[in-house]
């Protein structure tokens, strides 16, 4: 399945998560590529829509592997079989965390602009990317929207691999996928317009 671009991704992604339209959700885009797609979707159920920043904690000698997330409120999930197995110690822990929680303050109040984060207690939250390779960015949004108190968490996106939504739908009450290619390699190869979203669009559609 091609996607004209992340609207029209958001358009057909809102026409399968119809059945949520009576749990009165909030919607929520992960920035950048996501909220877009978050936009049309939300616009198409009625529901308010908020950005979800989240920053994943890496490993200190391989970035990639994460031990955990952190998200706004406070809210952190450490996975402490990765931290076990990677012999980090609690200073390096807390260097990461330092300068990952620095991050995610200055992107909130910057994709925000003063307004305050959408509650989530006893909601359903539809978490919302563009598309999904390795679904740990994806797992750690769904972590942190649970821990500030949402009562049913779905993750929904266009387009990602078979093996990653099989992980996913252990993580979270519902995924929602409408295309998952056989031969995948990255997200933006199944969109004719993948251009980047900019920080002024994400701030425009979430003002909007």
């Amino acid at each position: 399945m091609l996607f004209t671009d992340r609207a029209d991704a958001g358009q057909r992604l809102a026409e399968a998560l119809r059945h949520l339209a009576g749990e009165k959700p909030v919607v929520l885009g992960l920035p950048r590529g996501g909220v877009p797609v978050a936009a049309a979707v939300a616009t198409a159920l009625g529901a308010p829509l908020d950005v979800i920043v989240v920053r994943k904690l890496g490993v200190p000698y391989h970035r990639e592997l994460a031990f955990g997330a952190i998200g706004e409120g406070g809210v952190r999930v450490i996975n402490d079989d990765v931290v076990r197995r990677g012999g980090l110690s609690p200073t390096d822990i807390a260097t990461v965390e330092r300068a990952e929680q620095a991050a995610l303050v200055r992107q909130a109040e910057q994709f925000r602009d003063d307004r305050p984060r959408l509650a989530l207690d006893g909601r359903t939250a539809i978490v919302i990317d563009d598309g999904v390779a390795t679904g740990a960015t994806a797992s750690a949004a769904c972590q942190v929207v649970r821990a500030q108190g949402a009562a049913r968490v779905v993750l929904a996106v266009p387009v990602a691999p078979a093996d990653t939504v099989a992980w996913l739908r252990t993580q979270v009450d519902e995924v929602v996928c409408l295309s998952t290619p056989v031969l995948f390699s990255a997200v933006g190869e199944w969109y004719r317009d993948f251009s980047q979203t900019s920080d002024e669009e994400v701030i425009s559609l979430l003002k909007a």
